[in-house]
């Protein structure tokens, strides 16, 4: 399977690295490195993640990484990372778009 990021993942991922990095470069790296591991395993098990309750659809799913929502989509033979959320923000639906 492959792994494509919407530029929504991107810019969720580069907004919560920049604002980790502010406190400690060195924990910025370290987390993004193993939010990047984590996701690795969505190429092998695409449907390892939970179904995600706002949308309740079996193709969009989650792995939690820490206080972290990983959302995806799973359409044909590629799973779509969504968005990067913490869990105290609201998830926009919005985001749930590829």
């Amino acid at each position: 399977m492959k792994v494509f990021w919407t530029r929504v993942a991107y810019k969720r991922l580069e907004e919560i690295y920049g604002y980790i990095e502010k406190d400690s470069p060195a924990n910025a790296i370290r987390w993004s490195d193993k939010l990047l591991k984590k996701l690795a395993t969505i190429k092998d098990f695409p449907r390892a993640g939970r179904r995600v309750p706002e949308v309740d659809t079996a193709s969009i799913r989650e792995l939690i990484y820490g206080n972290y929502r990983i959302i995806y989509k799973i359409k044909d033979e590629t799973a779509y990372i969504l968005t990067i959320r913490h869990f105290k923000q609201i998830l926009p639906l919005k985001e749930m778009e590829e």
